[in-house]
């Protein structure tokens, strides 16, 4: 993956480019920062999605609400590990 700028031809539909240059002359910022940005916000809420998804597959759910469930709210034992 290069770290390198490449140019990348966008259309939107007027009344977005028209908010997008509101809202990035409002920042101070380029529309191309602004949205620059906005992709970059977007792809890591994906990829955050993505990570927590896989973690959720691998999740032993029983043993989860075993602890969850214990009485008297006790604390953390010493074998209460999350296997990563």
């Amino acid at each position: 993956m290069s770290n390198s700028n490449a140019p990348f031809s966008l259309r939107l539909p007027g009344h977005i480019k028209q908010g997008v240059a509101r809202v990035a002359k409002r920042d101070g910022t380029s529309v191309n920062q602004f949205i620059a940005v906005a992709v970059a916000e977007k792809l890591a809420a994906l990829e955050t999605e993505e990570y927590f998804a896989e973690k959720a597959r691998k999740a032993n759910i029983p043993q989860f609400l075993a602890i969850l469930n214990r009485e008297g709210g006790e604390p953390p034992r010493p074998d209460d590990v999350l296997i990563d």
